[in-house]
């Protein structure tokens, strides 16, 4: 097995654990045995749990001797609630490490110096790795990265002119919805979603509840109702962005879903805080009602705000449309 093909199962690995490692990244990890064979496949458990190599390692065993670890980051060179990776992988006879993506976390960088002092075998693949954008977006800006998620109709609508909303989008459009709300950290809404729409915020499959729940975080200074749906469950409220966005990352929240509403959705986006979108947009026009954003005063075309479309899924009807900021 290449090393390329090696970093796919890596890659899918991480995908079972995004929304439940943070502030740690989702990595995944593969061991190879010397004969180049798999042996042991691991990602990042929940915080406190061993980090993806120390899975892998585990998991492959006594075949990890002089064998080819894959990783979808570099090994960690520091110690926090675990010990370092690079470390482990040194002290399990590993040969070879090839990783996708420098850590960009300067208390745990150095991973790939260390192996190779160490007299293994090092190279950086230089591989995107989807799962682990939101994290290192997140490390780069220090605050939790940020995506905007909107349902509309084709004319940009998301509610109708009486405040009506249910439903824009089909049923496959909102499952997609809540297996998403269950790989975040946390779901921001404003104080006008919250009185209006009386969310309840939560990942709902088939069978109930995700076993996995972001926080609910409302922003503004306004009231939510006593006994209202995030009365019932819990959540957080701050009185402005800034304030909501500190607190989250100093406890641990990377990668945030931005459900609206427009006015609030508007003030990020304007303040440059949208790092991507996640558009649901049905084959429906409204022609009049409540816009996906509210944009205060006039505009030109030298003040757009470009996004790079980087996937776009049907879901039943609806179109799904992924984006991110031209800046990344």
């Amino acid at each position: 097995m290449s090393p390329e093909e090696a970093l796919q199962l890596a890659i899918e690995a991480s995908e079972e654990v995004v929304g439940t490692t943070s502030p740690n990244p989702p990595v995944g990890a593969v061991i190879l045995d010397a004969d180049g064979e798999l042996a042991g496949i691991g990602a990042t458990q929940p915080p406190g749990g061993a980090h993806a190599e120390v899975m892998a390692l585990a998991a492959a065993g006594p075949r990890a001797r002089g064998g080819t670890a894959v990783v979808t980051l570099e090994p960690c060179n520091h110690t926090g609630r675990t010990g370092p990776c690079s470390q482990a992988l040194i002290d399990a006879g590993i040969a070879r490490v090839f990783y996708a993506n420098p850590d960009p976390f300067p208390q745990a960088a150095g991973g790939a110096d260390h192996l190779r002092q160490a007299g293994v075998d090092t190279h950086l693949l230089g591989l995107p790795v989807p799962t682990l954008s939101p994290w290192l977006r997140a490390t780069k800006l220090g605050r939790p990265h940020i995506t905007l998620k909107f349902a509309g109709t084709l004319d940009g609508f998301a509610a109708a002119t009486d405040g009506t909303s249910q439903w824009i989008t089909g049923e496959t459009a909102r499952a997609h919805v809540h297996a998403d709300r269950t790989r975040r950290d946390a779901i921001i809404v404003g104080t006008g979603t919250a009185l209006t729409d009386n969310p309840s915020l939560t990942a709902r499959g088939p069978a109930g509840l995700y076993d996995h729940q972001p926080r609910r975080v409302v922003i503004g200074r306004r009231p939510v109702p006593a006994g209202s749906n995030l009365d019932r469950l819990g959540f957080e409220q701050y009185p402005g962005i800034d304030e909501a966005l500190a607190a989250l990352w100093e406890s641990g929240c990377r990668d945030v879903l931005l459900e609206g509403g427009p006015t609030l959705a508007g003030a990020m986006l304007r303040a440059g805080l949208i790092d991507a979108i996640r558009a649901y947009v049905a084959p429906a026009i409204l022609g009049a009602g409540r816009s996906v954003l509210s944009w205060d005063g006039g505009t030109t075309i030298s003040d757009i705000t470009r996004f790079t479309t980087t996937a776009v899924h049907r879901l039943g009807d609806d179109v799904l449309i992924d984006m991110t900021r031209k800046d990344h």
